[in-house]
């Protein structure tokens, strides 16, 4: 298993408000006219599951499989051209500021490494930079 970590990104709301949000994909409705329509589509949601088609990857689906109250949320795909575990952690900074931290982990076969591997990293370097921008009131 490949793990791919975003950098720590600094959140100005508490992680509970974070937290809240993260936890309950139908909040998901707030932003999406920030998605990127040419290069995502087909965009749904529910409390619990994801769904969107990403150009040229095709259909992901991810599921919450574990929710830890204010620290945590670890998703896991149910479609995906190829498997892997997301998590978003969580933690306070101060009782109005809080850090996140996107992880993936993916068995990615050892031919597609060196192609994958590097896109895999920016894409969850630009989820976490996208989830920092969020207006978590």
């Amino acid at each position: 298993m490949e793990k791919f970590e975003s950098s720590v990104k600094q959140i100005p709301y508490s992680v509970e408000d974070v937290y809240r949000n993260i936890s309950d994909l139908r909040n998901l409705d707030r932003v999406r006219d920030r998605v990127p329509e040419d290069k995502l589509s087909d965009f749904a949601f529910d409390q619990d599951s994801v769904q969107v088609k990403v150009a040229p990857v095709g259909l992901l689906k991810l599921r919450i499989i574990e929710r830890e109250e204010g620290k945590c949320v670890k998703f896991e795909t149910e479609q995906s051209p190829m498997p892997f575990n997301l998590w978003i952690q969580v933690l306070p900074v101060t009782d109005t500021t809080s850090k996140m931290r996107v992880t993936v982990k993916a068995d990615i076969p050892f031919m597609l490494k060196g192609m994958v591997s590097g896109p895999l990293q920016d894409g969850v370097e630009k989820i976490a930079d996208a989830l920092s921008q969020i207006p978590y009131v």
